[in-house]
């Protein structure tokens, strides 16, 4: 193993004369070789800069670990996503002039160290040979609004997160005290534009941000912090690693498919996991580190043949496919049915089904993805004996059904308040009664008085996570629709006023068509067997 020589604090000067400060990491001897760029919020050392500093300088490469704009020493005010092409491609051209850079680079870095990678891959030129980027996206609007509802808690929580680690002896301790903080808030009965006073207790700019630009893409506020257009254009050879309970995994793998239709060739790597679970830490270092070796140095021979690989829930099997969605895939659609069922035939006529949203009292989350928290499956029959939750199951499987794929959901929904949140849940219920989340998604509906239909029933389709998933011999398959998932996404008012505001709520009365006319359905990945 090569000794590892590191150079502290040196100064990365940005064009409009703030200075960034960088780790070096280098073998022995100080030789020119390609070099792996990491550019993060979160501090220069502690487990970056061991693990991955010291691990890929040791395997020949050196290493340049950057702390952004305003944070650990760094110059200028953090404005989360907005200063990170600008900046990431100032950093290049520091890179560029130094005496032990061989000609080529890599990055590397989960969540916002990758966005930071997508933020310059594009306008990087040729010498960007590589990239591994881990649990994030090219953008985090979507994220953000997950289906246009405020994904509150992810937001709440990362923005609690910054504040505490830019004050003084924050520090890592910011992960650990966080959630906590958001978790007083959103139980504290404030308005949602006052939630930051109490995590944080002072108004947070970036949260206040995501308050007011909301999740249009044409809003002018994202502009400079959307790189999914130019996802085509990178050259590099690109790596993902994601979790199914992934808060950004959706889009994600709409990066990953941006590449394909490109005619690239990029790996994806994904298990069963959430957003902080350290369990990929180590297939991250080691897909990683094959990557590099590849593209940098030219040794293939740590990579594996099949570039996609994913773990299948339920099945608890590791599974290599050259592509994803995975061949052989084909959509099924299992139809909401009249007495709670759920099945593959059409529905008969029947009277909808009905429940009524109360704001004041919002239908809450178990479990689903969130940014800070563990979203690993939990068992939701709790949550299925509340009145403003409609449950839906099939009977007993006669055979092990396997769904690998994207999942949506197509409902036929009515709603007496103008603005109304969509919730769809699918659960994997077992022989003992237990109830586990598998994938969830959500869609804001606007207008719900007037969409132009002489009944006033809306076409809702819902995006739901991918699922990856094997459902027993014995198991039912069931599903959730619902108004609400609080704190995962911020209440509904029902009013159509603007996110944050205060004031008057409005229950909604929500009805859910299943007949021949209104054939309400979860669209499943239906995959054959396998052997």
């Amino acid at each position: 193993m090569r000794r590892v020589r590191l150079q502290r604090d040196l100064p990365v000067p940005m064009p409009d004369g703030v200075t960034l400060l960088a780790d070096h990491y280098a073998p022995a001897g100080g030789e020119r070789a390609p070099v792996v760029l990491m550019r993060s919020p979160y501090g220069r050392r502690g487990l970056f800069g061991w693990v991955y500093g010291r691990g890929f300088a040791r395997q020949g490469f050196h290493v340049v670990i950057q702390s952004c704009r305003g944070g650990f020493g760094s110059g200028g005010l953090l404005d989360p996503l907005g200063d990170e092409h600008e900046d990431g491609l100032a950093t290049v051209a520091w890179l560029r002039e130094q005496p032990w850079y061989g000609g080529s680079f890599a990055m590397f870095g989960p969540s916002y160290l990758g966005y930071t990678q997508w933020a310059v891959a594009p306008y990087a030129g040729s010498e960007l040979k590589a990239m591994a980027l881990q649990i994030t996206a090219s953008q985090f609007r979507d994220a953000a609004y997950v289906g246009g509802a405020f994904a509150l808690e992810s937001a709440l929580s990362w923005t609690t997160l910054t504040d505490g680690m830019s004050r003084r002896f924050g520090g890592s301790t910011s992960v650990l005290t966080a959630p906590r903080l958001t978790r007083r808030a959103v139980l504290s009965g404030r308005p949602v534009a006052e939630l930051d006073l109490v995590s944080a207790g002072r108004p947070l700019p970036f949260y206040r941000d995501l308050l007011t630009h909301h999740a249009d893409p044409a809003v002018p506020y994202w502009d400079k912090r959307d790189f999914s257009a130019r996802v085509g254009e990178v050259e590099a050879a690109v790596t993902m690693l994601g979790g199914w309970y992934d808060v950004f995994l959706p889009w994600q793998l709409k990066d990953y498919a941006a590449l394909r239709a490109a005619g690239k060739r990029p790996y994806l790597t994904i298990g069963p996991w959430y957003h902080i679970d350290t369990r990929h830490g180590r297939p991250t270092m080691t897909e990683a580190s094959a990557w590099f070796r590849a593209h940098l140095l030219g040794d293939r021979s740590l990579l594996r043949p099949d570039p996609v690989r994913i773990y299948v829930t339920g099945a608890g099997e590791w599974r290599d496919h050259p592509d994803w969605p995975v061949p052989g895939m084909r959509e099924q659609r299992w139809h909401l049915q009249h007495g709670a069922g759920l099945g593959v035939e059409g529905p008969l006529e029947a009277e909808p089904d009905r429940f009524r949203y109360h704001p004041s009292h919002p239908t809450p989350s178990i479990g689903g993805p969130v940014l800070l928290g563990d979203s690993r499956p939990r068992d939701q029959r709790r949550l299925e004996q509340r009145r403003d939750v409609l449950v839906y199951s099939s009977a007993a499987l006669e055979s092990d059904v396997e769904m690998i794929g994207p999942v949506r959901a197509e409902l036929f929904v009515r709603s007496s308040a103008p603005s109304t949140d969509v919730v769809v849940r699918v659960c994997d219920v077992h022989p003992d009664g237990r109830s586990m989340n598998v994938c969830e998604g959500v869609r804001r509906l606007h207008g719900a008085r007037a969409d132009g239909s002489p009944d006033g029933v809306h076409r809702v389709e819902v995006d739901l996570w991918p699922m990856a998933h094997r459902f027993s011999r014995g198991h039912r398959i069931r599903v959730h629709v619902a108004a609400g998932a609080y704190p995962t996404i911020a209440r509904n008012h029902g009013t159509g006023d603007l996110l944050g505001a205060g004031g008057t709520m409005a229950p909604a009365d929500v009805e859910v068509f299943h007949s021949p006319d209104h054939p309400s359905a979860v669209v499943l990945p239906l995959c054959a067997p396998h052997a």
